[in-house]
């Protein structure tokens, strides 16, 4: 079984879900992935973990595990909110701040067989971390060059 990570913009537009979706759907039925990891920041990670969730109802055998950054502080956690599908690595608790996502983003790049990336921009933490995963040899599909 493999294992795939998403990295994006925080403002990706939401008119890329189609394309999100059936990429999604490729990884599932064509290239056996089963487990996905994805962050929790911005709107790209929103919308792979929305789809994530409403697939596995439809591929009850795949799986997802949003990857914290920082351990929520309870004053700070709505009651509303559904953590089950978190997860928070060990070791991460003593990385500051400031550099707590890139470590994350890290730990789930080498977890990882596909990477899935939106990125428009060649600055930034999505750009960034799409040429880590090009540089680590991984099997890249960038969104943005999809076309509908």
């Amino acid at each position: 079984m493999n294992t795939c990570t998403f990295f994006g913009h925080k403002d990706t537009p939401k008119e890329i879900e189609p394309i999100l979706v059936s990429t999604l759907i490729d990884l599932i039925e064509n290239k056996n992935v089963g487990f996905f990891y994805v962050g929790n920041h911005g709107n790209f990670d929103f919308l792979v973990r929305k789809n994530l969730k409403l697939l596995k109802i439809d591929f009850p055998h795949i799986d997802y595990a949003v990857v914290l950054s920082y351990i929520p502080l309870l004053k700070n956690m709505l009651p509303e909110e559904d953590y089950s599908d978190t997860i928070f690595f060990d070791g991460l608790e003593n990385v500051p701040p400031k550099f707590a996502i890139n470590k994350r983003n890290m730990w789930m790049l080498n977890k990882s067989d596909y990477v899935v990336t939106y990125v428009e921009r060649i600055v930034g933490g999505a750009a960034q971390f799409k040429a880590h995963a090009q540089k680590k040899g991984k099997i890249v599909i960038e969104l943005s060059d999809i076309k509908v």
